[in-house]
């Protein structure tokens, strides 16, 4: 980097800070800080859900996939993603949306104390919080990973400055912050995505390398199959059903997205939108790295150097800059949604819980409360990821895959499901059973059997059992012990019916933590 790629680079930095202040002003209480107030257009909202879902990890892991194996990390990553949105616009968007214009919550789990109990509820929240902790401090020890590359800075120093920008301006503005720096860094994303096509191209070109011709090449030898080495059919299913969940809330982040606009229909259209953009994008930020065996010769053996190899060598300082600013840009929109979606679980979740103060929050006290907890989290996440390449986590690609995606099931699916009426017979029994046991299978499965098999279990059976086992039994204890009382039958109706119809019967009210009053009818 020289001198005008630093430029680009404080200069964006400087931008993101100033939208947040910009952003405060639109931020009067906690609900305009957690889910902007229900205001956010629909394409916004779809732009920063689309936004909220990647990192700096596509950059360095997901890169050395397609260094690797090819074409199989858009088959099993952004295509089963595009495909769980799809099918999640129908399917939860609107449901996710009602959660907040006719139960009134800001956080996604503050309606599962009446649709199941506390219990349940305390058990998802902070086991939920505990998880993304470990998520987002991947995803500062990818962008710190590639910083350090550029720069020759350490990793804890790039944690710390990338961590640090991004606390202020999601601290400032919530969600709203969230949502306009995504737009700006979907913007600049697309300038860097596009001059990199276009850069690898023309070096393909003056290796009189064609742009089809180049799968014949020996180095590519076998990278257009879709489904190759631990990333098989299995696999692709088990991730496909994870990312349904994950991507439409049950990683919480996306959830507030759905929860941000006017109405169910606004939230479906922006599902659509996120769908798209995952299936299309995507292609454009892979062709240079499935082509980047042909231009670099990666220094680690997973190939996650890669992509910053082929950036510093083909494109000119300046445009260097700018698409090291992408790198920042989507891993700054994933972690600063994340932390404001834990603020949310922990101020609107949690605090009541543990705290009598808490539950007497005013709008103020509880608008700086949420602040301080966005604060708190980025900085364990932080924390976190200075343990990345550690014994006990890995690698980066290692974290992302194996202990988010096999975690996601056990605590997604009572959420989730919880939604939909042909699961309205589970209760808090299915719901804490399917959890706890699925949290124990991940534990069998990555552990006593994963030490005792020869070359271990393989990733496609150490994602796909904890979810396979929470969901059976999430159905199977729903059936044996039906729980399906007329309060929870109430939640359900109304999160799953359109106009007045779906406030026919009493809605428990969720806001007061603590107890399970039932409360009046919510009419839209």
């Amino acid at each position: 980097m020289n001198s005008l790629d630093w430029a680009v680079l404080i200069g964006y930095f400087g931008v993101m800070v100033a939208i947040g202040v910009w952003s405060h002003k639109r931020v009067d209480n906690v609900s305009d800080f957690f889910t902007a107030g229900g205001k956010m257009p629909w394409w916004l909202s779809g732009i920063s859900h689309h936004m909220s879902g990647y990192s700096a990890v596509m950059f360095t892991g997901y890169a050395g996939i397609a260094y690797t194996y090819g074409v199989t990390s858009f088959v099993t990553w952004s295509f089963p993603i595009a495909l769980g949105i799809a099918i999640g616009s129908k399917l939860f968007a609107p449901r996710i949306n009602r959660l907040r214009s006719r139960l009134h919550v800001a956080s996604p789990l503050e309606y599962l104390k009446n649709r199941y109990d506390l219990k349940t509820q305390q058990a998802l929240a902070w086991s939920g919080m505990l998880l993304k902790i470990v998520d987002v401090g991947a995803k500062w020890a990818a962008i710190a990973t590639l910083l350090s590359v550029f720069t020759g800075i350490s990793l804890n120093q790039g944690i710390l400055i990338t961590g640090a920008i991004t606390a202020v301006y999601c601290t400032i503005g919530g969600l709203w912050a969230d949502a306009l720096t995504e737009l700006g860094q979907f913007i600049i994303q697309l300038l860097a995505g596009v001059a990199m096509f276009i850069a690898v191209v023309m070096k393909l070109n003056d290796k009189n390398i064609g742009f089809f011709g180049a799968w014949d090449e020996p180095e590519l030898q076998g990278h257009g199959e879709p489904l190759v080495g631990p990333y098989g059919t299995v696999f692709l299913l088990a991730f496909l059903f994870i990312k349904l969940f994950e991507y439409n809330g049950g990683m919480l982040n996306q959830a507030q997205r759905y929860m941000a606009t006017a109405t169910p229909r606004e939230a479906e259209r922006s599902a659509r939108l996120s769908a798209i953009l995952w299936l299309v994008w995507p292609v454009v930020l892979f062709f240079p790295m499935w082509m980047s065996p042909l231009l670099v010769e990666s220094q680690k053996p997973d190939g996650s150097d890669s992509y910053g190899l082929m950036t510093e060598q083909l494109l000119p300082h300046g445009l260097l800059g700018l698409v090291i600013v992408g790198f920042f840009s989507h891993t700054m929109a994933m972690c600063s949604s994340d932390a404001n979606a834990i603020a949310a679980v922990f101020t609107r979740d949690c605090a009541p819980v543990v705290s009598a103060r808490a539950r007497a929050w005013s709008q103020r006290t509880g608008l700086i409360a949420a602040r301080i907890a966005t604060v708190v989290f980025l900085g364990l996440s932080m924390a976190a990821a200075t343990q990345v390449n550690s014994p006990a986590f890995k690698d980066i690609i290692t974290v992302v895959i194996k202990w988010v995606a096999g975690l996601m099931g056990p605590m997604a699916i009572p959420m989730m499901l919880g939604l939909l009426r042909p699961f309205r017979r589970s209760g808090p029994t299915a719901a804490l059973t399917s959890w706890s046991m699925g949290l124990f299978a991940f534990y069998l499965v990555n552990y006593p059997i994963d030490d005792r098999l020869e070359g271990g279990v393989p990733l496609e059976y150490q994602v796909s059992i904890p979810l396979a086992v929470s969901l059976v039994l999430y159905i199977l204890v729903g059936f044996l012990k039906p729980e399906d009382t007329p309060e929870r039958l109430a939640i359900i109706e109304t999160i799953n019916t359109d106009g007045d119809s779906g406030a026919a019967a009493a809605v428990p009210t969720p806001a007061a933590a603590g107890d399970n009053v039932v409360g009046t009818p919510v009419k839209d």
